[in-house]
């Protein structure tokens, strides 16, 4: 699912509403992998018709957050090692070049929406807050590649990712290490060091799957 498509659904609307609301709830744990998603029971609890909870469900699907199968029904998306490798390893074969490319056209944004997210990931006060600032961070670098199929690539990893750091996250905390590598990335695509913007965007993207690979080894088979 692309940030398009995620972003099309009006806020104010009931899909759009129940959207947010589950999106928050997985993104933050209350709604844990594996919980299964009961369209009658989710409509009782926002006061809608199921019809608004089938779309937003398969809106979620699609941007990987929820699994959804004609036997089982829709539940949470377990975060498992296969998930973890597979998002990430995606990542760091088209993010640093998307990075790259960037820099070198200047970054037209002037790097102020990167500088806000970091603040923003900095001053927030809950997970959910801090991964969707960092998601914004990591979009706010690629973002300016001119190559629509790179952007789109990544921004369809976006939700996936922000679910894998959350629940990374709750295992063992790790965004002290990931603010500092990201002012250090900043700083490179600042002072116009396109290769080495992207040398650290590939270095923290592949640092981060592996604390989050080893983390769920540690657990078990999923984290949840």
């Amino acid at each position: 699912m692309s940030e398009t498509a995620l972003g099309a659904i009006k806020p104010s609307s009931r899909t759009g509403l129940v959207l947010e609301a589950l999106r928050r709830g997985i993104l933050s744990g209350e709604l844990p992998a594996g919980r299964p998603l009961i369209e009658a029971e989710l409509a009782g609890r926002f006061g809608v018709s199921k019809t608004p909870v089938r779309e937003a469900l398969k809106i979620l699907s699609g941007a990987g957050l929820v699994t959804m199968s004609d036997y089982s029904g829709a539940a949470v998306r377990t975060v498992d090692e296969r998930l973890t490798r597979n998002v990430f390893d995606a990542r760091c074969l088209i993010e640093p070049v998307a990075v790259q490319r960037s820099v070198e056209a200047g970054l037209r944004t002037g790097g102020r929406p990167a500088q806000e997210a970091l603040e923003a990931a900095d001053n927030a006060t809950d997970e959910v807050a801090r991964s969707l600032a960092n998601r914004d961070f990591h979009r706010a670098l690629y973002a300016d590649c001119d190559n629509d199929v790179l952007v789109g690539m990544l921004d369809q990893l976006r939700e996936q990712t922000a679910l894998i750091s959350v629940n990374a996250w709750s295992q063992r905390p790790s965004w002290e290490d990931e603010a500092r590598e990201h002012r250090e990335i900043l700083d490179a695509a600042l002072n116009g060091q396109a290769e080495e913007a992207a040398r650290l965007v590939l270095q923290h993207v592949s640092a981060f799957r592996e604390r989050a690979i080893r983390q769920i080894k540690e657990v078990g088979t999923d984290v949840r």
